[in-house]
């Protein structure tokens, strides 16, 4: 495996990081994961678009352009001779000293992997998965934005734990004010009466680019979408439940909390959206080997 370090392909043995980066003494950096179908990039343009902003915000100037960054990415996969590609950027502030100063760190540093990923599996798409509440509520919007992909997941890494320890996969997140934000790797959706519903970024979810996705399919299929806040009770009564992310795709969700989601199984929309997704990722994107 080769993987792209500021510009330079290198082995995976020697691909290293300082231990005075700030990415890992802080979590002081920006990422994005970027999948590929059939030797195309999925939406290559959006995922660098939002790791620029996300850098932005953090007022972390990213070395190379977008152009350049596209470029590399495009070759990460072509150099590892890969179709099906899960494809990691990082962006970290770079090597300074010990102290939390990001203005001691004179240039920041980028590194991409393109390998392989099975987030769930195969099973949990045809047959649902179960999920639990995780009592670790999310950050808050105004401590930390979500629209910010940041190397800090430690909110995140709590509610996996809780996870862990339910035996579940993955677990809903609530915020502060006891809405549902997100789950700990995805962005929900629930229908209730024959409307799709997703939380609002406000409440503390990450404006995913699946879940922006599914919004545009949901509409093509004359399904109406609201993005409001919603609380755990209405997704225990809700019809169906699914949760979205580029290394989820869209996976159904068919148990919360000991509580069966619909019929138990994945629902009919649930299902029609996952089969147009798949022929879309399939057939569009940036091309790696043309």
């Amino acid at each position: 495996m080769l993987i792209c370090l500021n510009g330079k392909f290198v082995p995976k043995e020697k691909a290293v990081v300082s231990v005075f980066d700030h990415g890992l003494l802080y979590g002081d950096g920006v990422f994005e994961g970027i999948r590929s179908y059939n030797g195309r990039i999925f939406k290559l343009d959006e995922h660098v678009d939002r790791l620029y902003d996300s850098a932005k915000a953090l007022t972390l100037s990213i070395p190379v352009s977008k152009e350049k960054m596209k470029a590399e990415i495009i070759l990460s996969v072509k150099k590892n001779k890969l179709k099906d590609a899960y494809i990691r950027v990082v962006v970290t502030r770079g090597p300074g000293d010990l102290g939390l100063n990001p203005t001691k760190c004179p240039k920041a540093f980028y590194f991409i992997i393109a390998a392989s990923i099975s987030l769930y599996p195969a099973k949990f798409y045809k047959q649902g998965l179960p999920v639990i509440i995780t009592s670790t509520r999310r950050n808050t919007p105004d401590a930390l934005s979500p629209r910010v992909k940041s190397l800090n997941y430690l909110n995140n890494i709590l509610g996996k734990l809780e996870a862990n320890n339910y035996g579940v996969l993955e677990a809903v997140m609530l915020n502060r004010e006891g809405y549902v934000a997100e789950c700990t790797a995805d962005n929900i959706f629930m229908v209730s009466k024959g409307v799709l519903y997703t939380p609002p970024t406000y409440v503390g979810a990450l404006d995913g680019i699946t879940r922006a996705m599914v919004v545009e399919l949901a509409a093509g299929m004359s399904i109406k979408v609201k993005e409001v806040p919603f609380t755990a009770c209405d997704l225990y009564v809700a019809e169906e439940v699914f949760l979205t992310g580029t290394a989820a795709e869209i996976m159904p969700i068919i148990n919360i909390d000991a509580r069966k989601i619909g019929t138990g199984k994945p629902g009919p929309l649930t299902v029609a959206l996952l089969e147009k997704y798949k022929q879309i990722t399939r057939t569009e994107g940036t091309e790696v080997y043309s």
